[in-house]
């Protein structure tokens, strides 16, 4: 969305622009149509307008201001000592103070859209995307909290460990022809809320692609494990939903999860083996050490 808008006010800046430079093309014309002469005056004042753009868009802002200016003054102390006043030689006392102001304008209005392009490319690089279906964190944002959390505990391994769990939707091809694009991504959205509700506050929560879901637990004890997991796993599946032609859908979810083992801890620095290692556990819902 913001990329857009930066092109569209791009857009719209040359436009207005080029819209300038027509004027004040059709103005000379007009002018050697009426006279059948182009002075060497007219000719300055055309060069002028170019020079005018170049300064606005080179120039600091201030600089501009105090070029339109003292421009202003002695154009006026011009035409009224020397100039014939007419139509074409009163449009240059505005058109090359507009050429400044709308150059200087554009580009003013770039550089603060580069800026805030800038300032928002770094936010996306210090803050994880999150899945727009589920607006749970995504792959990404799974990769980066896998590894801190291997690092705390690793570092703190008396006092400090984490599970994860992963809750993957069953024959998902059929599910999908059953509920539609537009079903299934209603679909996603409430297994999403529905495992948001089952957990605690302080617990990770990720969507990724097929149908899977993971939740990182901070110190959860082992044994609990397994009862979470299959709660979660129920519910998830009691839930009611209803296929295209109005029927019930007979949701099957399968849940596997993995426990933090310190001796594997080099292993976590590699997020695909884990999602691997955690898939396969979901094949018989198990609950395993090793990645």
């Amino acid at each position: 969305m913001e990329n857009k808008r930066f092109i569209q006010r791009m857009v719209w800046g040359y436009v207005l622009l080029i819209g300038l430079a027509i004027l004040q093309e059709l103005l000379i014309y007009w002018n050697v149509f009426r006279d059948q002469s182009f002075t060497l005056l007219e000719l300055g004042f055309s060069i002028g307008c170019i020079a005018a753009l170049l300064l606005g868009f080179l120039a600091p802002p201030g600089v501009s201001v105090v070029g339109i200016f003292v421009y202003i003054v002695a154009y006026f102390v011009w035409l009224t000592t020397h100039a014939e006043v007419d139509v074409l030689s009163i449009s240059w006392l505005w058109l090359l103070p507009a050429n400044v102001a709308v150059a200087t304008s554009i580009k003013s209005g770039l550089i603060r859209n580069k800026r805030l392009m800038e300032r928002l490319e770094e936010l996306q690089r210090r803050n994880p995307e999150v899945d727009l279906a589920t607006s749970l964190g995504n792959k990404e944002a799974f990769k980066e909290t896998l590894i801190k959390q291997s690092n705390l505990a690793n570092r703190y391994s008396d006092t400090y460990n984490f599970c994860l769990a992963m809750f993957k939707i069953e024959f998902l091809p059929m599910v999908r022809e059953s509920l539609g694009s537009q079903g299934y991504v209603q679909l996603l959205a409430s297994l999403s809320e529905g495992i948001r509700n089952h957990i605690r506050y302080e617990d990770y929560k990720f969507a990724l692609d097929e149908g899977r879901f993971i939740v990182l637990l901070p110190m959860t004890n082992q044994e609990y494990l397994k009862a979470l997991t299959d709660r979660i796993k129920h519910a998830l599946m009691d839930m009611p939903f209803q296929d295209r032609k109005g029927g019930e859908l007979k949701l099957v979810i399968r849940a596997g999860a993995l426990v933090f083992a310190k001796e594997q801890f080099r292993k976590y620095e590699d997020a695909d083996a884990v999602i691997a290692a955690l898939e396969r556990n979901t094949e018989t819902d198990l609950i395993g050490e090793y990645i």
